[in-house]
């Protein structure tokens, strides 16, 4: 928690308890259904809640905005995202329904009113999106090919609709067709080591 706050210094009070409250709904449902390593666990907040608010720092989003994560896991970079941008829209999606099942138990408990879940492929999901988030579930060619369509036509941010991807190591194979695709290290934000690799990946979507 010390690292959320060190990083995050304007968080109200509310948010500093969902964001305490994160680790023993963590521990506690992992134990029933696992979704997340031990080792994971024990260092929730730097390897999976900071890590999610990487995209905060890269974007911040504006009320009303609509996100989606795809293949969201145990819930990240979603759930942290959706603490810390409550007038923020977002709809998490994986495939996998215990995770999903997991990810429902933690929103409840946190009674994050800004989170919608979806047990299904992306590719079924309705809707337009400001951002599609997601911490490398995919190469990049794949991942674009899934959300193809999902993008809203209007920007309303700094940067242009489209996706902001997690994505560690070398990427200039992997993103060398896409000349718009911006890259930000997110050692220029944290100093803590393992964000040594770790980046942020914008790469603007066209409507339709």
């Amino acid at each position: 928690m010390d690292l959320i706050k060190k990083y995050f210094p304007d968080l109200t009070p509310h948010q500093l308890d969902q964001f305490q409250s994160m680790q023993a709904l963590y521990k506690d449902w992992n134990l029933k259904i696992n979704v997340v390593s031990r080792k994971d666990i024990e260092e929730l907040y730097l390897r999976h809640v900071l890590h999610s608010l990487g995209i905060a720092k890269i974007q911040k989003f504006n009320p009303s905005s609509k996100i989606l994560d795809v293949g969201t896991g145990g819930g990240f970079p979603g759930i942290p995202l959706a603490i810390l941008f409550p007038e923020s829209q977002f709809h998490l999606v994986d495939s996998i329904g215990k995770k999903i099942k997991v990810v429902d138990e933690v929103v409840e408990g946190l009674q994050l009113k800004n989170v919608k879940t979806t047990n299904s492929r992306v590719e079924e999901i309705k809707g337009e999106f400001d951002f599609i988030v997601s911490r490398a579930v995919a190469v990049m060619p794949s991942f674009v090919a899934w959300v193809k369509g999902k993008t809203a036509k209007t920007s309303s941010h700094d940067l242009k609709n489209g996706i902001l991807y997690l994505k560690g190591g070398d990427l200039s194979e992997e993103l060398k067709t896409y000349k718009t695709a911006s890259i930000y290290d997110l050692t220029d934000y944290f100093e803590e080591e393992f964000f040594e690799t770790k980046k942020v990946v914008h790469l603007p979507l066209k409507y339709k």
